[in-house]
């Protein structure tokens, strides 16, 4: 592993988002040849580099000392969903179009949400459901009127 490529940190912190697998070799595929992520470690566990962040692939099992009531498994039903990945795009529809051609599996095409957002949701060889989302022009303004405020109150 190059160590600068790691999520090794000397000062604060990095996030990774790790997920149980039932296959690594399989979810590294999905996350690499479909998302574009680079394999830095390999297996047990399995660290991608994805963007600007990490993915942990690993088995499922435990309890370990650290989590002594703890069972690592994959999702028993993929439409109960606690929590999700959530990528955020430049161009939703050339990512749409680039991952689908690539046997990503998503639920609808990009949507309007509100007018604040375009999105769609995938799911990866374990069912884990992928948000994938486009702020429109509206929300960026948004953004900069929230940040602009936040700055002249100090935060």
């Amino acid at each position: 592993m190059d160590l600068p490529e790691a999520p090794i940190a000397e000062n604060g912190f990095y996030v990774t988002h790790f997920l149980t697998v039932a296959d690594q070799s399989r979810s590294s595929e999905f996350y690499v040849g479909i998302l574009g992520g680079k394999v830095v470690r390999a297996p047990n566990p399995t660290y991608i580099k994805l963007a600007n962040s990490w993915i942990i692939l690993n088995s499922g099992g435990g309890p370990t000392p650290d989590k002594p009531t703890v069972l690592l498994e994959t999702p028993r039903d993929p439409n109960r969903v606690s929590s999700f990945l959530n990528l955020r795009v430049a161009d939703i529809w050339d990512c749409y179009t680039k991952w689908r051609a690539k046997g990503a599996e998503f639920l609808t095409e990009p949507l309007d949400n509100h007018g604040s957002e375009l999105r769609c949701y995938m799911r990866d060889p374990d069912g884990y459901l992928i948000e994938v989302g486009q702020y429109t022009p509206a929300a960026i303004e948004n953004f900069k009127r929230f940040l602009a405020a936040a700055e002249k109150r100090g935060l």
